[in-house]
């Protein structure tokens, strides 16, 4: 394990209208705001969007399982913000929800909002990181970039 101690810096509060895509909004902000690192909360509602909920097995790389949103969903969830080159990459973990039927992966793509989401965008400053391609999973990874900072583990 590796780590890094950063601060707080801005709060973006975000407010998502019916029909409005979600994640490319993000990165627009985060790119537009140059949050260099991030996390950001979400809890609103979800009409359509495409989820990963785990791979088929578990080797490498994985072959992810995809299960689509088609209608509304209740939804609350966590993001990360890193860079991977020129720009934000978001990768966001959530809860989707109808009725009884619950479901929890890791949002990918177009994802539009039904009625609203609310955001809060909270940029990290300090911590020196980007997303890399890691050969052996073939998937774009956090990586922490040594700056002769004290380390952990």
């Amino acid at each position: 394990m590796k780590y890094q101690i950063g601060e707080v810096g801005r709060v973006i509060v975000l407010r998502f209208e019916d029909g409005d895509e979600v994640l490319q909004n993000l990165i627009d902000v985060a790119k537009k705001e140059d949050i260099r690192a991030g996390i950001f909360y979400l809890v609103g509602g979800l009409k359509t969007g495409k989820i990963v909920v785990g791979p088929e097995k578990d080797e490498l790389p994985p072959t992810p399982v995809w299960r689509e949103l088609k209608e509304s969903y209740e939804t609350a969830g966590i993001g990360t913000i890193f860079w991977h080159g020129e720009e934000p990459k978001i990768h966001f973990h959530g809860s989707y929800g109808k009725w009884d039927n619950v479901k929890m992966g890791c949002l990918r793509g177009e994802a539009n909002t039904f009625i609203v989401i609310e955001a809060v965008m909270i940029e990290i400053k300090g911590v020196h990181a980007i997303r890399e391609l890691d050969q052996a999973s073939n998937m774009v990874l956090l990586k922490l970039i040594d700056t002769n900072r004290q380390w952990g583990g």
